[in-house]
């Protein structure tokens, strides 16, 4: 870690109000910058000026925009992981599909730069590993497609229909995305365990 950089680690965990606030703020500023500029383009200095922070109390935070960003896309995963998830496991998986798309839509440029950026190999891993672990929780009888594919194969497939999707120069729309999604990814998967 460079000399002039003071990250405090135990700020991730912290319940201390000012220092969620902080964090809040840093995080919507890099969210705000991030709908009208590539990550690239950013600068620290122009997400603490957005925060309205101390250029310093970055760094009391996070080593660096890409730290921000991977905290920010490990949330994410979650997020998703729970939506994809929901619609596995859903009377009404067209729904499910729907909520998940659309919140996708809703957040389009950090999912664009979260799966077209550099850490879009990560992403993928981390969601298959957390996809992982949630297979292994489940209680399901066996059948011919054990549940840990079914995880990898809904994961890769989730990831890879959502970059195609908003890497598109004209996006199909949300609906369309959830039909897709839930007839070539959900269904099969569904279908596999009855």
């Amino acid at each position: 870690m460079a000399q002039n950089k003071i990250l405090r680690p135990h700020y991730s965990t912290t319940t201390d109000a000012r220092v969620l606030q902080t964090r809040e703020a840093l995080r919507t500023a890099f969210l705000k910058l991030l709908d009208e500029k590539s990550l690239e383009e950013i600068t620290i200095r122009q997400i603490t000026n957005v925060a309205g922070i101390g250029y310093t109390t970055f760094f009391r935070h996070h080593p660096g925009k890409e730290e921000l960003l991977e905290e920010i896309a490990s949330e994410e995963i979650s997020r998703l992981i729970e939506l994809a998830i929901e619609a596995l496991g859903s009377s009404d998986t067209h729904g499910a599909a729907t909520a998940m798309c659309s919140y996708i839509w809703d957040h389009r440029t950090l999912w664009s730069t979260l799966l077209t950026g550099g850490a879009a190999s990560r992403l993928r891993e981390e969601f298959i590993r957390l996809a992982r672990e949630v297979a292994a929780s489940w209680n399901r009888e066996p059948n011919w497609l054990p549940a840990e594919v079914g995880v990898i194969l809904v994961s890769s497939g989730t990831i890879e229909l959502l970059a195609w999707w908003l890497g598109q120069k004209k996006p199909i729309p949300v609906e369309q995305v959830a039909t897709i999604y839930e007839r070539v990814l959900i269904d099969p998967v569904i279908k596999s365990n009855r």
